[in-house]
């Protein structure tokens, strides 16, 4: 009696078959910019053949790769915690890493270009500077005084759930690129920097809140927020932004937090 044999060149040729039906061709319309080029930025085309179900982030991989090595983009996780591939894709801020294809409507040219607000460097890539500066700015670090405990400074769950939505940032500036008012004055501190001082002023831990209200009380600071939603909008991490930079504003107001 023969023992049935699998012909593996023949199941090969099945499953690249099988994997091939489920390609789509997409065309990705990508902002380009190099300055040691030109100092206008252009539109150029890139068609492929990639699965809807990968994610923007493959497909500015499989172009990089495959079609033009200059194009130039900043990823490093790949898997939504580092923030850095922030972009805005078919108009709206998100992350390339966390976007699947086949929910951006695969039928028509899908746009790729840099957030907005911040100098673009080359291509998808920003200068970060000024956003980490404010970061930078609003103390994000646990404020306190006295001699250092022997132990642990112990906190209950109520009130670490105080803050805890914000403690969700990932930097990816998402939220502050988003800002109509940071658009057009990039001295303003922005959401992300706002949702940081946040996370400090109401940890109970903390004892610099005086400080940083002070410092958000600049004409820089909260104040300028226009209440519009998009950082709440543009958050991968689903932080209530709006929210955070509503309840700083009444802590300036009340001095109570």
């Amino acid at each position: 009696m023969s023992t049935p044999t699998l012909d593996k060149h023949s199941a090969a040729l099945d499953a690249a078959e099988d994997g091939a039906a489920h390609l789509v061709t997409v065309t990705f319309r990508i902002r380009r910019f190099n300055p040691e080029v030109s100092e206008d930025a252009s539109w150029e085309d890139f068609q492929l053949e990639i699965d809807p179900k990968e994610r923007v982030l493959d497909a500015l991989h499989k172009i990089k790769w495959e079609q033009d090595g200059t194009l130039t983009f900043r990823r490093s996780c790949a898997h939504g915690i580092c923030g850095s591939d922030a972009m805005r894709i078919n108009g709206r801020n998100r992350l390339a890493c966390k976007t699947l294809i086949k929910d951006i409507n695969p039928e028509k040219p899908i746009t790729v270009e840099a957030i907005k607000g911040l100098t673009v460097m080359k291509d998808l890539v920003v200068d970060m500077e000024p956003f980490f500066q404010a970061y930078r700015d609003v103390m994000p670090f646990l404020i306190t005084t006295g001699n250092e405990p022997t132990r642990e400074r112990r906190q209950s769950a109520e009130d670490r759930e105080r803050f805890d939505d914000t403690t969700k940032c990932i930097l990816c500036a998402a939220c502050t690129s988003s800002c109509p008012v940071f658009w057009n004055d990039g001295q303003y501190f922005g959401p992300a920097a706002i949702v940081n001082a946040h996370r400090f002023i109401f940890d109970s831990r903390d004892e610099g809140g005086e400080q940083r209200l002070e410092i958000l009380n600049d004409k820089d600071g909260v104040w300028r927020c226009r209440t519009t939603f998009n950082c709440t909008d543009a958050c991968p991490r689903g932080i209530e932004v709006t929210k955070a930079i509503q309840e700083v504003k009444r802590a300036l107001i009340t001095r109570r937090f």
